[in-house]
């Protein structure tokens, strides 16, 4: 993940750009960040995951959307402007649709690493996401065919619900009795 501007702007700048580029950019706390074009490999993982995620939810309210899907993080307790482009965003609350993106706090959100963006995913938007109290954060690193859960404990706080490496199944905390085998996950 690439910052696209190395000086900060504001969200209407941030707009006018979007409105000319085609490029994913992200807007957190005035600076703007390119995400890199997703790898065949990539969409790959990202459909499997999609299709799991809408067998499970199917007759649920929640509903899934993936990139490129903008996520503006609102919460009354953080301050800031934050607009995310997940991978995938699995949105229970359907209070926050707006025609342009959804505003508020998604339940789940996906990301799936690329060698340029681990710092950013693993870092950053852990702990954007924890503060902002998304409840399931899954993070899937196909360079090392591992999958890792994290889930807000009783302090707000993510803790590893669940990780495998190459076999095995993850489970999910908030979507009780969803399990995928990240062997079919991986697999071309």
């Amino acid at each position: 993940m690439n910052q696209y501007h190395t000086e900060s702007m504001s969200i209407d700048e941030y707009f006018q750009i979007r409105e000319n580029s085609d490029a994913l950019l992200e807007y957190i706390d005035g600076f703007v960040y390119m995400s890199p074009s997703p790898s065949t490999e990539h969409q790959r993982i990202s459909r499997k995951f999609e299709n799991k995620f809408e067998d499970f939810i199917e007759g649920n309210p929640c509903e899934l959307f993936h990139a490129p899907y903008d996520i503006e993080l609102k919460d009354e307790k953080v301050k800031g402007i934050k607009i995310v482009i997940p991978d995938i965003s699995i949105i229970c609350d359907r209070s926050g649709f707006t025609d342009a993106r959804y505003v508020g706090v998604p339940s789940l959100i996906v990301e799936i690493l690329s060698p340029s963006n681990q710092p950013h995913d693993l870092i950053t938007k852990l702990n954007l996401y924890m503060n902002y109290g998304v409840k399931e954060y899954w993070i899937v690193n196909p360079m090392l065919n591992a999958v890792t859960v994290y889930a807000l404990n009783d302090e707000n706080m993510y803790e590893q619900h669940d990780m495998q490496k190459s076999k095995g199944e993850v489970t999910s905390r908030f979507f009780k009795g969803f399990r995928v085998d990240i062997e079919d996950v991986f697999k071309n």
